[in-house]
C-alpha cells in the first residue's frame, strides 16, 4: 500500500432532525442543495481541489441516497485504485453490530481503514456544511507550528458564540482552552467542526477514550489532547462558511445563491463544485413563462412564472402558476394556478392545481416550533397535496395527503399533516 500524506475522514451518518420532513427518508448530507447539488459534494469537491484523494465517507443513517449519489466517485475524481472515495458504514463485528455513537467513536471503528494508509495526517470533515476551503493551506500552517492538532476556526458573533464550540488562542494562534457550547464565551473564534490530526496523536487519544460512551471529538477528544499538553494550534478561516443544520439556515444559503452578486460563487473555475449529473434534456420556458432571479435546473419545463428561487431538475410548473421565494427540488411536479410562497418542496412531490401555499399570519408550529418556524411552508420527499387546498405558514406536510386531510381544505399556520410510516 502506498502511503498517504493526509487522508480525509468525512462524517455524513447524522440525520439532520433540524431539518425535519427533509431527512426523513434521506440522510443530511444528502439533501439537495442549490438545483444541481447536494450538500455533500462541497466537502467532497474541496478534498479533490485540495489534492486529497483518498477520502473515506462515514455513513449511518438513510444511507440510500448518499451511496447511489457518491458511487465509486467518478464526479469528483476519486475512483481509484488506490485510495479514492470509501464508504464506510458501520458493521457487525463477530461479538456484536456497534452503532457509531458520536463523532470520534465513528473514527474510532475505522481505524483500520486509516491504518492502511500509514498517514501521516488525518484530516476530519462534517458533511454537511457549505463552503470551499483549501485543506492544503491549513495542513501547512498545521506543519509549520509542529502542531498535533489544528482546529479550523472562523469568528462568529459574540451573541451566537454559545451556540459552537468556542477556543481561547494567544497571538500565535495557539489554543489555550477549549469550550465546547459556553453559556458566557470569553472568544468569538467558534470551531469548524473541521480538524487536523498528526496521525500518532489521533491514535493515542481515540485509544485513550475510546470507552466514553457517544465519544465525541469537541467533548472529548480535543479536551483529552489538551490536557495531555499537546501543541493545538486555531487555524482561521474568513471565507463563506455556512451550516444549513436548520430549515432557515438551508433556505437562506440557497437563496444567497441567487443574489446579483452571490457572497457563494458556485461557478468559479478554479474550484470547482463537482456533483454527480444525470445527462438530461435542456430546461423549457413556454413563451409565457416568466423567470426572474431564479436558478431553474436541467429538464425543468416552466409554462407559470417563477420568481426568485431555486428550481432543481426534471420539474413541471404548470401554467398559471406562480412561485415566488421557494426551493423546489428535482423531479416535482405543479399543477396549473398553484401559488407558492417561501416553501421547501422536496424531490418527487405532486402539488395539485390551484393550491395556495405560504398564506396568512404566521403562527408557532404545534408540532415543533423550533424546527418548523420562518415562515416556511416544508413538504417532505414523494408527498403529494391535493388540488384546491390553501396551506398557511410554519407548516409541514410528509406523505400521499387527501382532500379530507384538509378540514374545510385549509392547512392553519403552524399546523402539521404527517401520514402514518413518516416518522420525522
Amino acid at each position: 500500500m502506498i502511503r498517504k500524506e493526509m487522508i480525509a475522514m468525512l462524517l455524513a451518518g447524522g440525520q439532520g432532525s433540524r431539518l425535519g420532513v427533509l431527512t426523513a427518508r434521506v440522510a443530511k448530507p444528502a439533501v439537495a442543495f442549490g438545483g444541481k447539488y447536494r450538500i455533500i459534494d462541497f466537502p467532497l469537491s474541496n478534498c479533490i481541489n485540495s489534492g486529497i484523494d483518498t477520502v473515506g465517507v462515514l455513513t449511518q443513517y438513510q444511507p440510500l441516497r448518499l451511496n447511489s449519489h457518491i458511487g465509486i466517485g467518478i464526479p469528483w475524481d476519486l475512483d481509484r485504485n488506490n485510495g479514492g472515495v470509501t464508504i464506510l458504514p458501520p458493521y457487525e463485528k463477530s461479538d456484536n453490530s456497534e452503532w457509531y455513537t458520536g463523532t470520534a467513536n465513528a473514527i474510532f471503528q475505522n481505524m483500520t481503514y486509516m491504518e492502511s494508509y500509514h498517514p501521516e495526517y488525518v484530516l476530519i470533515l462534517s458533511g454537511d456544511h457549505i463552503y470551499k476551503m483549501d485543506y492544503e493551506v491549513m495542513l501547512d500552517f498545521h506543519k509549520e507550528n509542529h502542531a498535533d492538532v489544528t482546529i479550523a476556526t472562523m469568528p462568529v458573533p459574540i451573541e451566537e458564540a454559545s451556540r459552537f464550540g468556542i477556543v481561547i488562542a494567544d497571538e500565535n494562534k495557539k489554543i489555550q482552552e477549549f469550550e465546547e457550547k459556553p453559556a458566557n464565551p470569553r472568544s468569538n473564534l467558534a470551531s469548524m467542526g473541521i480538524y487536523i490530526f498528526s496521525w500518532e496523536a489521533l491514535k493515542e487519544a481515540l485509544y485513550a477514550m475510546k470507552d466514553q460512551s457517544g465519544c465525541d471529538f469537541g467533548k472529548h477528544i480535543i479536551p483529552y489532547c489538551h490536557e495531555k499538553g499537546e501543541r493545538l494550534f486555531a487555524y482561521e478561516y474568513n471565507g463563506y462558511w455556512k451550516d444549513v443544520g436548520t430549515l432557515g439556515s438551508y433556505w437562506e444559503a440557497n437563496m444567497e445563491l441567487i443574489d446579483l452578486i452571490p457572497e457563494f460563487n458556485l461557478y468559479e473555475e478554479y474550484w470547482k463544485i463537482y456533483t454527480k449529473s444525470d445527462i438530461i434534456e435542456p430546461q423549457y420556458l413556454s413563451p409565457d413563462s416568466v423567470v426572474d432571479k431564479s436558478i431553474i435546473g436541467e429538464g425543468t419545463e416552466v409554462y407559470g412564472e417563477v420568481y426568485n428561487s431555486v428550481v432543481g431538475a426534471g420539474v413541471t410548473i404548470g401554467k398559471g402558476t406562480v412561485i415566488r421565494d421557494s426551493i423546489i427540488m428535482k423531479d416535482t411536479q405543479i399543477g396549473e394556478n398553484v401559488t407558492i410562497n417561501k416553501a421547501i418542496v422536496a424531490e418527487n412531490c405532486y402539488i395539485g392545481s390551484g393550491a395556495v401555499l405560504g398564506v396568512g399570519e404566521e403562527a408557532p408550529n404545534k408540532l415543533n416550533a423550533s424546527i418548523y418556524s420562518f415562515g416556511l411552508v416544508t413538504i417532505g420527499e414523494d408527498s403529494v397535496v391535493p388540488e384546491g387546498v390553501t396551506i398557511g405558514k410554519n407548516t409541514a406536510i410528509s406523505g400521499v395527503t387527501t382532500a379530507e386531510d384538509y378540514p374545510n381544505g385549509i392547512l392553519e399556520s403552524g399546523e402539521v399533516i404527517i401520514k402514518a410510516g413518516d416518522l420525522v
